[in-house]
């Protein structure tokens, strides 16, 4: 005869120590947030009345054989439990452990392209070598950008802090300021962060204005993740969203279309 398993019940429970001095766990229920000794007797027990767990069950499990026991207290044969961890089972929640015993599926983000956005570079200022590796200094002119949420122009002022590892691979660091072509307009600051790493003769060409040109994007990768912020009413729900980014290199002007998560 079949009953919950013992994975499952500890699964349901968070165990702790309530004091330095006790010699004997704790068990909370993540539920109901009730607290016993630690024993999965009394736990198994507690999650056969726990309302909210029952609940959560019956939504999210309903194989769980739990179900059965504590409505006529019938037991049935027990789930067996997948070994192959899987992408499948990566999506739809792991069984027999902390976290699939609950068959919780974590949503799957989706990406939405949001923006583009283009700026004009000053000449490179070559910093000089730390302990990291060579630091330029890359100021920004200017620039523009197109949206779903709107559109404008990037402030002259903006600046790339980059820093070159000996294989070429570089580190971006920016911040710069959008302005909109709103009346009165509005201003949105941006950070973005991330790399820009090919082979070695590629990135050559790349950080040579003269023939970045000509170098096909697909022969490198530049990725970005992007952050926003601004005070302005109209777009506060710019504060709280996350993008990442694709960029290209064409000679002094640097265009990357911007990806919201969902």
């Amino acid at each position: 005869m079949g009953r919950l398993g013992d994975a499952d019940v500890h699964a349901a429970f968070v165990e702790f120590r309530a004091k330095e001095t006790d010699k004997c766990l704790s068990a909370q229920c993540i539920y109901c947030q009730s607290v016993r000794a630690k024993n999965t007797s009394r736990q198994r027990s507690h999650l056969l009345e726990c309302p909210n767990y029952l609940n959560a069950m019956k939504e999210h499990n309903p194989q769980n054989p739990i179900l059965e026991l504590a409505a006529n207290g019938t037991p049935t044969p027990a789930m067996k439990t997948p070994k192959k961890r899987d992408l499948d089972t990566m999506v739809n929640g792991f069984q027999g452990d902390a976290t699939g015993s609950r068959l919780f599926p974590i949503p799957r983000p989706s990406l939405e392209r949001d923006f583009q956005l283009s700026v004009q570079l000053n000449p490179t200022i070559n910093v000089g070598p730390g302990i990291w590796g060579q630091r330029n200094w890359v100021g920004i002119v200017s620039g523009h950008w197109n949206g779903r949420f709107g559109k404008g122009t990037v402030v002259p002022g903006g600046q790339d802090r980059q820093l070159i590892a000996p294989d070429l691979s570089t580190h971006i660091n920016t911040n710069y300021l959008l302005q909109t072509h709103d009346h009165p307009p509005a201003y949105i600051s941006v950070k973005t962060e991330g790399w820009r790493v090919g082979p070695r003769e590629v990135l050559e060409k790349l950080n040579d204005p003269a023939l970045s040109d000509d170098v096909d994007p697909k022969l490198y990768s530049f990725r970005l993740y992007i952050h926003m912020e601004t005070g302005d009413a109209r777009y506060l729900a710019l504060n709280t969203g996350m993008w990442i980014g694709s960029g290209i290199r064409r000679g002094t002007e640097v265009t990357y279309d911007a990806y919201r998560v969902n």
